[in-house]
């Protein structure tokens, strides 16, 4: 259920919170980012649009974090009684809007379980963790080689098996193909082999679900 939860936190809830967003900030945002976002999406990042749709933002963005109001109703801690990644995913949207909207306070004092829920998820912190440049995590990752194994899935509808040469790519907005040759494959995953000009060989695993695998 969290993995199912997640096509939902991930694709409407993050798409209104990306409009609400950039639809706050307006004329803030960078130039460059733009640019960087149409070519994901190969069409126009239109912050004006945005802006001019904020009434209709926030009144999706209010549902959608109702819903998570509704869940906490009984008084669970978490949203399916144990943290999960359920609360990982619900809780990222609710963390990018605050990161942005004056206004977060005002509006989440409608939503008291949400809010005091927002707290516990903070509280867990990041764990440790080593930070690194990108530069030092592309010279460690040209000096691996890839593990993964090699297996079929004898129940692939579409008769797909390793060795196959294919394009994997999000069936949602930014339809930006990777190539590559299948190394295993199973109803919710896919890995593919690709060479990179700066690490060398790579595997690469995507989920099935929302992603589109076509002849490459």
């Amino acid at each position: 259920m969290p993995w199912a939860l997640g096509m939902w936190t991930d694709r409407p809830f993050f798409q209104n919170t990306v409009s609400l967003v950039f639809g706050f900030i307006g004329d803030k945002v960078p130039r460059d980012f733009i640019e960087d976002r149409e070519k994901l999406r190969g069409g126009k990042f239109d912050v004006a649009a945005m802006t001019a749709a904020l009434p209709q933002m926030r009144d999706q963005f209010r549902a959608n974090v109702d819903w998570i109001e509704a869940q906490l109703g009984d008084g669970r801690p978490w949203l399916f009684g144990e943290f999960s990644l359920a609360d990982v995913s619900a809780y990222m949207n609710v963390w990018y809007a605050r990161q942005s909207l004056a206004t977060m306070d005002e509006i989440m004092k409608s939503f008291p379980r949400v809010a005091a829920w927002e707290e516990r998820v903070r509280a867990i912190g990041h764990g440790t963790r080593t930070e690194m440049s990108s530069a030092d995590a592309l010279e460690i990752a040209a000096k691996a080689r890839p593990e993964s194994p090699v297996f079929g899935d004898p129940t692939d509808p579409n008769g797909r098996k390793p060795g196959d040469v294919v394009a994997v790519m999000p069936d949602d907005y930014g339809k930006i193909p990777v190539h590559g040759e299948i190394v295993s494959l199973s109803a919710q995953h896919i890995a593919i082999r690709r060479s990179d000009e700066r690490v060398g060989e790579v595997v690469v695993h995507f989920p099935r679900a929302g992603f589109l695998v076509v002849p490459g």
